[in-house]
C-alpha cells in the first residue's frame, strides 16, 4: 500500500463518497442513493444482529443453558422452545404452533407498554403538575410559578378533553357537549404548539446533521490539499 493511502485517508474517501451518494437524492431518486441506502441497511442489520447475539442471546440464553443452574436452564429451554414455535409462523401449515409464542410476546409487550406509560409518563406528569402549585419554596417568584402551573394544568386538561369523543342523543342526532367542544378547541391549540415544537426540533437536528456533513467535506478537502 502506498504511503499516502493511510487508513484515515481511506476512511475519509469512503465517507466522502457515501455522503455524496446520500446528497444525490436532492436531484431525485437514483442508483447511487439506492446503493448507499442498501449499504446503510445492511450495516445496520449486521450491527443489530451482533448486538443481539453478544448482549442478549449469548449471555442470557446460551450461558445459562450451558453453565447455569437448574432454574436458569429451565427458563432457557422455555425461551428456545418459544423461539422454535415462533419460526413455525413461516409456513401456513405450521402457523398455529406459533400462536402461543405470539400471544406471549403480545402480552409481555402490552404489559411493558402500559407499565412504561404509567410509570414513565402519566405519574411523572401528574407529579410535575402538582409540584408547580407547591408555593412553599417559591419565594418572590410564586406568581410566576403559579402562572406557569396554571398554563400547564389547562393544557393537560384541554388536551385530554380533545380526545373525548363521547356524544349524547338529541332530537338533532348525536351531539357533543358545548363545553367539551370549547375545551377541545383549546386543547387543539396546545397540540398544535406541541407538534410545531417537535417539528422544529426534528428540523434543527436534520439541519445540524447537514451542516456537520458539509463541514466534513470541507475539512476533508482542506486536509487533502
Amino acid at each position: 500500500m502506498p504511503a499516502l493511502l493511510t487508513p484515515d485517508l481511506i476512511t475519509g474517501i469512503v465517507s466522502f463518497l457515501l455522503t455524496l451518494m446520500i446528497l444525490s437524492y436532492l436531484v431525485g431518486d437514483n442508483p447511487a442513493f439506492r446503493v448507499a441506502i442498501y449499504i446503510f441497511v445492511g450495516v445496520s442489520a449486521g450491527y443489530a444482529a451482533a448486538v443481539t447475539w453478544w448482549q442478549w442471546l449469548y449471555p442470557r440464553l446460551m450461558l445459562p443453558l450451558l453453565n447455569g443452574n437448574l432454574t436458569g436452564r429451565l427458563f432457557s429451554m422455555i425461551a428456545i422452545v418459544l423461539g422454535i414455535f415462533l419460526l413455525m409462523k413461516i409456513s401456513t401449515r405450521t402457523s398455529a404452533l406459533g400462536d402461543p409464542a405470539i400471544a406471549f410476546l403480545v402480552g409481555v409487550s402490552a404489559a411493558v407498554a402500559v407499565g412504561g406509560a404509567l410509570m414513565g409518563t402519566i405519574i411523572p406528569q401528574t407529579q410535575a403538575a402538582i409540584h408547580l402549585f407547591d408555593l412553599s419554596g417559591a419565594g418572590a417568584n410564586w406568581l410566576t410559578r403559579l402562572f406557569f402551573g396554571t398554563i400547564m394544568l389547562i393544557g393537560t386538561i384541554t388536551t385530554l378533553v380533545y380526545f373525548h369523543f363521547g356524544t349524547k342523543s338529541t332530537s338533532h342526532g348525536p351531539q357533543r357537549n358545548k363545553l367539551v367542544i370549547i375545551l377541545g378547541r383549546v386543547g387543539q391549540i396546545f397540540i398544535a404548539i406541541t407538534l410545531g415544537a417537535l417539528f422544529a426540533g426534528v428540523f434543527s437536528a436534520a439541519l445540524m446533521a447537514l451542516i456537520e456533513r458539509i463541514n466534513f467535506i470541507w475539512a476533508f478537502f482542506a486536509k487533502l490539499l
